[in-house]
């Protein structure tokens, strides 16, 4: 059909118009500009455009430049609530007149008019398909469907492009049945339509197939019978793309072939149950694809000086560059190894490790798609995994070393490559699934790092550096000669002339070998070390300087004493430097850890403390007229010091900073400031303890101004972010001044409670919860005084303070984070249980959440219908909370001791968990595995680096050395045994698995 090519007055003016705006006399462009913006605002504009565009008989770039306008119009005045919207609306007559004549231009033969047509076809179908327009699919499918009308196919594909990316679950169902046959004929129809062809009917097929996806969770059932009749032939077309093998000149076969890719992943994940019976079909030709690609590969982005396909996109502006193809096999295999149904249809041969080079660390590309893969394949097939991955790593290494004795001068990339694929797999090769291979990797790994260790490293310095970082990632696994070696290769590399790379690499190797290396080997060395890591330092740029302060903190502690020569030179250097990158917060975290290691060294703690509080003294005196981050960093500096200081530090510390630091607290109103300067109150605390009440001169004021601060930050209407880190702050003066703080108790629980009620950090809950527990131990015998205390005081909303506490605290417990807070949380709840109060049973708090109806729940139906919660009594509810603790002590075993997770496995071996449970209360008296070890670490964050709470109790506060799964068995035992009748009244609230668990341990 040909569009009508008929030119009125209107026309007339508008053609001249769009010429006029391309003459090269500015004034008669500007003219013509303000005509045609003047034009748009009235009727007809966008007919007249739509005419000019699908006319044939008009030259073509006046067509293509009424298109662009005409896509303009659309997005500006189509409709009403667009957030481009411009007054005025299109009439709905103009609008169908718009929708009846644009469609006859999709088969136009110009390409670019092609293109803008459908685009602005594409446009309208957002606003008006199919209820407005329901005639747009069916002329469509009619278009793609015509043999004889290539360019129609070539248009309609286009539009059909951009629609499927916008389809919903109320379209998708009905257009499929139809659509996909049209879809098939072009993908399986090679003779007649060309790969670009063929690739967007791909593309449409994978749109579509990703919406029905997302249907999936609500109709399984309908999906799966759409899907069903269809999977088995489009797996027989995606078998055939993928069979011939890949070719270097022919970058549109990658492209068609990454379209099949992306198709097969949403089968994989969407249609799992399908995909698996049809997956045999297509495997062979996935094998040749992925083994064709690697010559591929090797020859135009590896061997070749420059990728000449890098940066290909598409008419639509996707990647389809050789790079974006490999990293979509690369995820296609990963779907595949790490889905369950499918990994055991067929295990992979030794050629599976894939030749890649280019590594970018930063951003997303084929090495970093490659070694997820790998990573996969080791999850998925164990031991059986690694010895493939050893195998094609020692293949590797052997055709390297092959082209190196033929001559071939980037021989060293394959090597490279295969120690790079060695290292990234690191954490799989320290597991103890790996321990019948274990014996032929360190071989292997050796044998790699005995030959590049002895390779000159200004001839090769990327292949020195890979084995740099190979030996830092695997220190605690290679022999002490490896270790030796690449120890000192790495300390003679930073101190010569070396390339960049390898500098870098010697720093990653030292930062992890030189903590385990013995001081007789170091110690010989470490003025040199030291004074070229120095100098290094001043070199670095931003982007290395992490690296090299991670080197100059492992030297200095490994120096010892030795580096205290050194320090009247590092000392300034490090705090010039702190200074300089004070805002930026990774950097000077790292340099204070510098400091921190300076500090620690025998004999400089007293010279560091003299340079470094004369200058940060009048920066915390006049905090307001300080450079952004400065008063903040300085307080950070100043709890370094005191952390672990000798009293007469804290001391010296005392007299020069405590007054400035409470003004902070109290007047400030940055919120880095304030937890910096809560953080170090708590270390004076904690370093001074009840002693420092008289360095101040009068024991009274200071401890006023030390309550005065901590009113500050407890003040309800103060940002919760300013009050992070009160809780700690807390626990230091209850902990180290318990008789001058007694008298101030009630004040403080009060205050704490007026905080909880406006705080709006998670966090800061949590620590105000702590306090309140530390004090349920505090009162202990008597737990009823807390629960007294509790009552006397006030709550918004509530009768007393109790209810509304334990309401908090016991919604709150399940995301107590790190092993303290755990610890006195969950052993308060269960001296609150011990107590029988009478006023506790008075009390319902939120007991088991009620199953909403199925279905997706979006934002706005959880907004309309929010999670619903049972009412339970607060004893049943804490005592739900302590089987909770057992469930989660005996997952984690579980987890430690290999057993399969899934939930049909776990239901049918009751008694094991039992078993477990009851093994729960053995630890204490026999010793414990290592995984039984770990396991119960990972229950209670008790690795966690960055905890907090953890790091101002240790060693200070009794309650951090209990046992917490022993003190549970025992707890339970005795409160069983002394109250029955309440005990099983109790349990009747729980669920099954927490009265399992509670009855495991008590019988």
């Amino acid at each position: 059909m040909e569009a009508p090519n008929v030119i009125d007055q209107d026309q007339q003016w508008l053609l001249n118009c769009l010429t006029a705006t391309l003459d090269t006399d500015r004034d008669v462009r500007s003219f013509a500009e303000a005509s045609l913006q003047q034009a748009s605002l009235q009727p007809g504009f966008g007919v007249a455009l739509s005419k000019v565009t699908v006319n044939r008989d008009i030259p073509l770039g006046l067509r293509q430049l009424a298109a662009v306008l005409l896509k303009q119009f659309v997005k500006q005045h189509w409709q009403e609530d667009d957030p481009n919207y411009i007054q005025p609306v299109v009439s709905p007559a103009e609008k169908a007149l718009i929708r009846n004549l644009l469609p006859l231009a999709l088969d136009d033969p110009h390409g670019k008019i092609c293109v803008a047509v459908g685009m602005a076809v594409a446009s309208i179908a957002q606003y008006d398909w199919p209820e407005q327009w329901p005639e747009l699919m069916p002329f469509l499918l009619k278009l793609i469907s015509d043999q004889t009308n290539m360019n129609g196919v070539r248009g309609s594909l286009r539009c059909l492009v951009v629609l499927s990316g916008d389809l919903d679950d109320t379209v998708v169902p009905t257009l499929v049945p139809v659509l996909f046959p049209c879809l098939y004929n072009i993908v399986s129809s090679s003779h007649v339509y060309d790969k670009n062809m063929r690739r967007k009917a791909l593309s449409i097929f994978h749109s579509c197939a990703s919406t029905l996806g997302a249907m999936t969770g609500v109709y399984k059932t309908e999906t799966m019978q759409l899907m069903m009749p269809m999977i088995k032939a489009w797996m027989e077309q995606f078998s055939c793309v993928l069979q011939p093998p890949m070719r270097t000149e022919d970058p549109d076969d990658w492209s068609i072939r990454m379209e099949v890719l992306k198709c097969l992943i949403q089968l994989v994940q969407n249609f799992p149950s399908l995909a698996k019976e049809e997956f045999t079909i297509i495997l062979a030709s996935l094998w040749k694809t992925f083994v064709s690609c690697l010559r591929v590969y090797e020859l135009s982005a590896i061997r070749g000086t420059d990728d000449p396909y890098s940066g290909r996109v598409d008419s639509e502006g996707g990647d389809v560059s050789l790079e974006a193809f490999v990293i979509q096999l690369f995820e296609f295999l990963l779907t595949i190894v790490g889905d369950s149904k499918l990994v055991k249809v067929q295990t992979w041969s030794s050629d599976a490790n894939q030749y890649v080079a280019d590594e970018d660390d930063v951003t997303y590309s084929c090495r970093v798609s490659g070694i997820l893969l790998l990573e996969e394949v080791v999850n998925a097939y164990e031991e059986e995994g690694i010895k493939a991955i050893l195998e094609a790593v020692q293949k590797r290494s052997r055709e390297s070393s092959e082209a190196k004795a033929s001559g071939a001068a980037d021989w060293w990339k394959l090597r490279e490559a295969a120690i790079f694929a060695l290292g990234s797999l690191s954490e799989s090769f320290h597991g103890e699934q790996v321990d019948g291979v274990t014996l032929g990797f360190k071989d292997l790994l050796e044998h790699i790092l005995t030959e590049d260790v002895q390779i000159r490293a200004h001839e090769y310095p990327f292949l020195h550096a890979r084995a740099f970082w190979a030996v830092a990632k695997f220190s605690s696994v290679v022999g002490r000669r490896i270790h030796e070696q690449y120890l000192y290769a790495a300390m003679k590399a930073i101190a010569s002339d070396s390339r960049s790379p390898v500098i870098i690499g010697a720093c990653r190797a030292l930062s992890q070998l030189l903590p385990e290396s013995s001081p007789e080997i170091v110690q010989p060395h470490i003025m040199g070390l030291l004074s070229a890591v120095t100098e290094l330092l001043k070199q670095a740029s931003d982007e290395t300087l992490h690296l090299v302060l991670e080197t100059l903190q492992a030297a200095i502690k490994a120096g010892s004493s030795a580096s205290s020569a050194l320090e009247p030179i590092l000392s300034p250097l490090i705090l010039n430097m702190w200074v300089h990158y004070v805002s930026d917060p990774f950097i000077s975290i790292d340099l204070v850890e510098v400091l921190e290691a300076i500090k620690n060294v025998p004999g400089c703690l007293q010279p560091l403390v003299s340079r470094i509080l004369p200058s940060i003294a009048p920066v915390l005196e006049n905090p307001q007229q300080q450079p952004e981050g400065l008063v903040a960093g300085s307080l950070d500096i100043l709890t370094m010091l005191l952390k672990n200081a000798p009293v007469e530090v804290v001391k010296v510390a005392f007299e020069v900073c405590f007054n400035s630091i409470i003004k902070i607290v109290i007047q400030s109103e940055d919120h880095g400031e304030m937890q910096n300067a809560t953080e170090c109150l708590a270390a004076f605390v904690l370093g001074g303890k009840a002693e420092l009440l008289s360095w101040g001169g009068d024991p009274g004021f200071t401890l006023r101004s030390l309550l005065d601060a901590a009113s500050r930050l407890l003040d309800p209407n103060l940002d919760s972010s300013g009050s992070l880190f009160v809780g700690s702050y807390i626990l230091q003066l209850i902990l180290h001044m318990p008789s001058q703080m007694a008298q101030h108790i009630r004040d403080l629980v009060a205050a704490i409670v007026r905080r909880m009620e406006s705080c709006q950090i998670a966090g800061l809950k949590s620590a105000l919860l702590l306090v309140l527990a530390r004090l349920v131990h505090l009162s202990a015998p008597n737990v009823g005084h807390f629960i007294d205390l509790m009552i006397s005081l006030p709550a918004k909303g509530h009768d007393n303070a109790l209810p509304y506490v334990m309401s908090e605290w016991t919604k709150q417990q399940g995301e107590m984070q790190g092993a303290y807070q755990i610890k006195v949380t969950t052993t308060a709840l269960a001296l609150l249980l011990s107590s029988q109060h009478a006023e506790l049973a008075k009390i319902s708090v939120q007991g088991h959440l009620i199953k909403s109806s199925a279905g997706i729940v979006t934002r706005s139906k959880a907004k309309l219908a929010p999670d619903q919660w049972t009412l339970m009594p607060l004893p049943a509810k804490i005592l739900a909370l302590l089987a909770d603790v057992l469930i989660e002590i005996q997952e984690q075993v579980l987890s430690g001791d290999d057993v399969d997770s899934d939930w049909e496995e776990l239901e049918a071996e009751g008694e094991t968990r039992l078993d477990i449970l009851h093994s729960v209360r053995a630890l204490s008296n026999k010793r414990p595995t290592i995984d039984q070890l770990d396991a119960m670490k990972s229950v209670f964050n008790e690795n966690q680096d960055d905890d907090y709470e953890d790091d101002f109790v240790k060693g200070v506060d009794p309650l951090n050395e209990i046992n917490l799964s022993v003190y549970l068995v025992d707890f339970l035992k005795t409160f069983s045994s002394t109250n029955k009748p309440s005990f099983d009244l109790l349990c009747q609230s729980l669920t099954d698995a927490q009265r399992s668990a509670i009855h495991a341990v008590v019988k």
